[in-house]
């Protein structure tokens, strides 16, 4: 199959890390005015014309001021497939991350050359699961 032509385009969602999360919530929520998604344990995301913003507390315990994008892409295999074979190395091959009422959301995260964490996402309508 000729993947040429593909590209990562489309950012789905940012990650910001928070190290107090509830206050955090409350400065994008309350001083920053942003749309308020919804909240699990240790994350809380936020709407942005098309682009979730995720706050979450960082599972390996770093430091890093770091953001995470995470590359929205429809098929997550295929992404995966053309950029494996482009020499990237996956920390995390495609994996549900969770089942949603309408959709299931998988994910799939690598590094770059620098050394910055990134991801493919893809919100998979439950539809096309079934």
């Amino acid at each position: 199959m000729d993947d040429s032509g593909f590209g990562l385009h489309k950012v789905g969602q940012i990650f910001m890390p928070a190290t107090e999360l509830a206050r955090a919530v409350r400065f994008y929520r309350e001083t920053l005015g942003m749309e308020f998604l919804f909240e699990v344990p240790r994350m809380a995301f936020f709407a942005l014309d098309g682009v979730r913003l995720m706050l979450g507390e960082r599972e390996d315990g770093s430091e890093h001021p770091g953001s995470i994008l995470y590359y929205k892409v429809p098929d997550i295999v295929e992404a995966h497939r053309v950029l494996g074979a482009r020499g990237v190395t996956f920390e995390l091959d495609p994996t549900l991350i969770a089942d949603m009422e309408d959709h299931e959301l998988w994910m799939a995260f690598f590094i770059d050359s620098e050394g910055n964490q990134l991801a493919l996402m893809s919100e998979i309508p439950k539809a096309q699961t079934t």
